[in-house]
């Protein structure tokens, strides 16, 4: 085995030990070589206390997908050990903590372990109970460091500006990383056949998850309200939002009194979707991050504003289901539940971000399309990109850019007029004309959940009600043209595709390098957006065969498909990963050859 800028770090630990702080300085330390790296985080859902892996994906490629391997393996969980070395690809290596022996049981041919003393040492130079657990993490840098000669002036560069408050930090963490990084120069051959070398592609670039990502676009898009109840994987985006409404929010020099913005924890998610309905009616500019079983809470409100068009922005950031499921793992599971959510006949657009750097542009979408559109507009996202480390060009804000608020009239269009109807359509596009509350006598209105004609009178006859949901049909047709397009790539034409969405792109992109370096091509269409537009249609009747690619059981994206575009069912081939790990290359290219040779069986 011997490769530069293409190797997997894995690193095993206890949840609540700090070792995220560690984690975070391996991963930033190798982006600021100017090298393509990407962080995942396999965490438990309590507190502290049970095992917890982060994985390092060094790529010079750029590929931001999981890599479905390990070449080194840091495990300093006990409980874990086992499983930590039965993960190790052959060829690859272990490192553990020495300072207690291991059973002879617990090694394996085909790997290198190595093992440091690094409770011991860090026993011997630090005081403390807590210091000396956080400092044992900080050795395993050190010792990583050595073994794939990561710059040691670049870590400390890096120290110096995270610690630059407290410089007493700055030296015990470079101490402990010292102690780590010469005990692997002495007793091991350093660097090993994996090792990085510094390059300069991470330039323009910065390393950013989906959720802050998202927090940052909701503040540039112009939402001035946040309302939600906690719940993992989308709490990040929440906390993320305050933290720029308090860099860019607030005016003079009295924070409590400058504040322009108002962010509310309500007692659940139905009240969170309630406080967001109520403020766009008022004229603001509102969200809601949540995950699939805040989707179901919401419903009932979600359905009132669909029928009641009332704009609002969900972000559904999704984990495993159902009911509580796996809350800290990954899934694209809520694609029904959110398209179709509340009952009687609803349907509301979905846009598909792929990883974080479409969170931040996507949630200024979802702002325009709630206004102009005048209904619920879902952002879903996956716990992957949302809490996860991605790589990703600077997120660019244009200046110029002013919020679409769509068919708003305004106090002189209102005296003009004769007489307003807020549920008629003028246009022909299904999308009435609002206004705001107290603009003017003229506009005011009820905003009825109950059935109500085309006037905005209540109403039980069936031909006035049958009118107003018919021209909601129209209103969806004209959203078909106005979400985000899918991005399509023909590699050349042939007779079978691959259709994927959001977290899923990268792994196919990667499988599709890898198969076309064996002359394999497959065209491909990434869809960004429901309902879908007439050029997903069109790619899928090019084609005998599309390869849908979804993190569900159900492939619940291809029942969209069918529902929405009528699509030949046999014609859509589901490639389905659920098992709550983001997905791989590997899976999709092994899923392909798989149904590749049904194909020439039948």
């Amino acid at each position: 085995m011997s490769r530069t800028n293409d190797v997997v770090v894995k690193i095993g630990t206890v949840n609540g030990t700090g070792s995220a702080s560690a984690n975070g300085l391996l991963l930033k330390s190798i982006f600021r070589m100017g090298i393509p790296v990407v962080g995942k985080n396999y965490f438990p859902s309590n507190i502290q206390g049970l095992p917890t892996w982060y994985e390092v994906r060094v790529t010079g490629k750029g590929y931001q997908s999981r890599a479905d391997r390990v070449d080194i393996m840091v495990a300093m969980n006990a409980q874990t050990y086992a499983q930590d070395l039965a993960e190790v690809s052959p060829g690859g290596w272990l490192i553990y903590d020495s300072t207690w022996p291991r059973s002879r049981q617990l090694e394996r041919d085909g790997i290198t372990v190595l093992g440091v003393p690094l409770s011991r040492m860090c026993n011997e130079h630090f005081q403390g109970a807590r210091a000396r657990i956080l400092m044992k993490n900080i050795a395993y840098v050190g010792v990583v460091a050595a073994l794939l000669d990561i710059d040691l002036d670049v870590i400390t560069e890096l120290l110096e500006q995270t610690f630059r408050t407290k410089k007493h930090l700055v030296q015990s963490n470079l101490e402990a990383i010292r102690l780590g990084y010469d005990y692997a120069r002495e007793n091991f051959v350093c660097p090993l056949p994996v090792a990085i070398s510094a390059m300069e592609e991470t330039s323009g670039h910065v390393m950013i998850d989906g959720n802050t990502a998202a927090g940052l676009g909701c503040v540039f898009a112009g939402a001035t309200v946040g309302a939600w109840y906690p719940i993992t994987p989308s709490t990040s985006l929440m906390d993320a939002y305050k933290a720029f409404c308090k860099e860019f929010r607030i005016e003079g020099d009295i924070p409590d009194k400058g504040k322009k913005f108002c962010i509310v924890q309500a007692e659940d998610e139905l009240s969170a979707i309630g406080v967001v309905l109520g403020a766009t009616w008022n004229g603001a500019r509102a969200f809601t991050p949540t995950s699939g079983p805040g989707i179901s809470l919401m419903s009932e409100f979600i359905g009132f504003a669909y029928y009641a068009e009332v704009p609002a922005v969900i972000f559904d950031v999704q984990r495993t289901g159902p009911s509580t499921g796996m809350p800290t793992r990954t899934q694209q599971c809520d694609l029904l539940s959110c398209a179709y959510a509340s009952h009687g006949d609803t349907r509301h657009p979905l846009l598909f971000p792929a990883n974080p750097e479409e969170c931040f542009y996507m949630a200024i979408d979802a702002f325009d399309l709630a206004d102009q559109l005048q209904t619920p507009i879902m952002v879903l996202s996956d716990l992957d990109i949302g809490m996860n480390d991605w790589m990703c060009p600077d997120l660019k804000c244009d200046e110029s850019y002013q919020p679409d608020r769509g068919k708003v009239l305004t106090a002189e269009q209102l005296e003009g007029m004769e007489k307003f109807h807020r549920y008629l359509d003028v246009d022909g596009d299904g999308i009435p004309y609002r206004t705001y509350p107290g603009v003017h006598p003229k506009g005011s209105y009820f905003t009825r959940g109950s059935g109500h004609t085309k006037y905005g009178a209540y109403t039980e006859d069936s031909e006035a009600y049958q009118e107003v949901v018919d021209r909601l049909l129209i209103k969806w047709e004209t959203a078909r043209n106005m979400v985000p397009a899918p991005e399509i790539e023909y590699s050349k034409f042939n007779n079978a595709a691959i259709l994927a969405f959001g977290s899923s792109d990268g792994a196919v992109r990667e499988a599709l390098d890898v198969l076309k370096s064996k002359s394999v091509g497959l065209n491909y269409c990434r869809v960004k957006a429901f309902p879908f537009n007439d050029d997903v249609k069109s790619f899928i009747d090019k084609h005998d065969k599309v390869y849908v690619v979804e993190q569900n059981r159900d492939a619940q994206m291809r029942s969209l498909l069918m529902l929405d575009l009528e699509i030949d069912p046999a014609k859509l081939v589901p490639l389905l990963h659920y098992n709550g790990m983001p997905i791989s290359a590997n899976f999709v290219i092994e899923k392909l050859s798989e149904e590749s040779a049904k194909g020439q069986a039948a």
